[in-house]
């Protein structure tokens, strides 16, 4: 199913979840606080701005956001909290030019494992080069992919179950592909599934397409406080940085 057409009106109706899962305030703000520091007064772009989880409070503590979406039914539930504060254009992370200069670009929860092919997933790394300005810097929020155990075909891994909602991943080892299999249960136990594609990248071949586009690998750590990364960890935030000043700082990046 292609990833165009799995973001309609219904799933961006039940995107948020307020308080809870990744709309948790005490995680919002951890995100948030790292964003606006690298962001070094500066603008920001987020891809794959979707309802706005990150990018209303990031404006609102200061920061001039604007977005790139897929989905218009995504950026209308957006409108909905944040009417035209954040400009927003409809298209493709890989390719779509938004007017302006940008010190961040980021993207959050995944989102580059979205891009079924690694020439896609190259492409954005490109076109967040593309908006930055000297020394500014793409920041990606990953998981690291937890594999079934041989044979080499495809398997279910159990990610995460909790009240009311089961998690499970179909890899397909050989393509580098796994299906998310969400399914959430009503009061009366009715099940509903709601099934993603995506191409799941090692930290180590995601460093390799940041060269390809210009970047260098600045900082990683194993979530947004900043906790080691270490192979215990089950995701990421990555740091690239452009060559040139880095924005707010008296240092060339170069010269790490």
């Amino acid at each position: 199913m292609p990833n165009n057409d799995i973001w309609n009106a219904a799933a961006a109706a039940a995107y948020d979840t307020p308080g809870v899962g990744i709309f948790a305030a005490d995680l919002l703000a951890a995100t948030v606080a790292r964003l606006q520091g690298l962001a070094a007064d500066g603008a920001a772009l987020e891809f794959a701005i979707g309802t706005g989880r990150v990018a209303i409070p990031l404006w609102a503590a200061g920061v001039p956001v604007s977005g790139i979406e897929l989905s218009p039914a995504m950026v209308a539930e957006l409108r909905g909290k944040a009417r035209d504060s954040i400009p927003v254009l409809i298209g493709d992370m890989a390719s779509v030019q938004v007017p302006g200069a940008f010190t961040l670009v980021y993207l959050v929860f995944n989102t580059i494992s979205n891009l079924l092919t690694q020439a896609e997933q190259i492409a954005r790394f490109r076109n967040a080069a593309r908006h930055l300005t000297p020394g500014g810097c793409f920041v990606i929020e990953l998981w690291v992919p937890q594999l079934p155990l041989p044979p080499p075909e495809p398997q279910a891994v159990a990610v995460r179950a909790g009240a009311g909602y089961l998690l499970v991943d179909v890899f397909d080892v050989a393509a580098q592909w796994v299906v998310s299999h969400l399914v959430r249960f009503d009061a009366d136990g009715a099940a509903q599934l709601f099934r993603s594609p995506h191409r799941y990248v090692w930290p180590a071949e995601l460093d390799l397409m940041a060269q390809l586009a210009g970047f260098t690998l600045e900082s990683r750590a194993a979530d947004w406080v900043g906790t080691p990364f270490d192979a215990a960890a089950r995701g990421h935030v990555s740091v690239y940085r452009l060559p040139g000043r880095a924005p707010g700082t008296g240092h060339d990046s170069r010269g790490r």
